[in-house]
């Protein structure tokens, strides 16, 4: 455990710093927050906003948005003509999301779903060029099978939490709903002739995966 907190601050230190917006966000989600580790910070952020700024993707979805972090980050990333629409299961977090985009100033550029992304995905009328899930973890799957025909070919995606703390690869696998998933998750995905991906040992794991056709 004190490898792995040294090793995130050293990575940290190493990385371009939050700017007030950010850094207010990430003090605000610790202090309100159950589960504030949920949060991206500042060296995914970072990779995320880069990612973006490498594809310039102008139309962006987000499964999960937590308190806003990531949606700021992606926005910032493919500005200007970038459109975002992320989606946020918890009512309870609706202001403190729309308090950050304003912060950002980025609320012409963001749409703010709330509901269940399994319900809602199909009433979305666009087609994405990159999409990023960070949602349940036990709906993984379903995310895949929704959002995948969501995607142009040639569009990208990016899953989070994909190596689940080493549970997907333990010797005797913890037989809960959140394991099972990330793993049918990886396997769906590796074994998709539709799509190219690498798993990136970043963190708790990204899964890229590219749509071919």
């Amino acid at each position: 455990m004190r490898a792995d907190i040294d090793r995130e601050r050293y990575i940290e230190e190493h990385t371009s710093p939050e700017d007030t917006v950010l850094r207010d966000l990430h003090r605000r989600t610790y202090l309100s927050t159950c589960n504030p580790r949920m949060l991206s910070g500042p060296s995914q952020g970072k990779f995320l906003e880069m990612l973006c700024n490498m594809l310039m993707p102008r139309n962006i979805l987000e499964i999960g948005t937590f308190t806003g972090y990531s949606a700021i980050c992606m926005a910032r990333g493919a500005m200007p003509h970038v459109h975002v629409d992320t989606v946020e299961v918890n009512d309870e977090l609706e202001g403190t999301i729309r308090q950050a985009f304003a912060h950002a100033n980025l609320e012409g550029h963001i749409d703010l779903h709330i509901g269940d992304a399994r319900e809602l995905l199909p009433s979305l009328g666009r087609t994405y060029d990159f999409i990023y899930v960070d949602g349940d973890k036990r709906h993984y799957p379903d995310y895949l099978r929704l959002a995948l025909p969501k995607l142009r070919p040639g569009g990208y995606m990016l899953a989070d939490n994909v190596l689940w703390g080493g549970k997907v690869y333990a010797p005797e696998a913890p037989d809960d709903a959140h394991t099972r998933a990330v793993m049918d998750f990886n396997r769906m995905v590796a074994n998709n002739p539709d799509v190219d991906n690498v798993l990136i040992p970043s963190r708790d794991g990204l899964m890229l995966i590219r749509k071919l056709r």
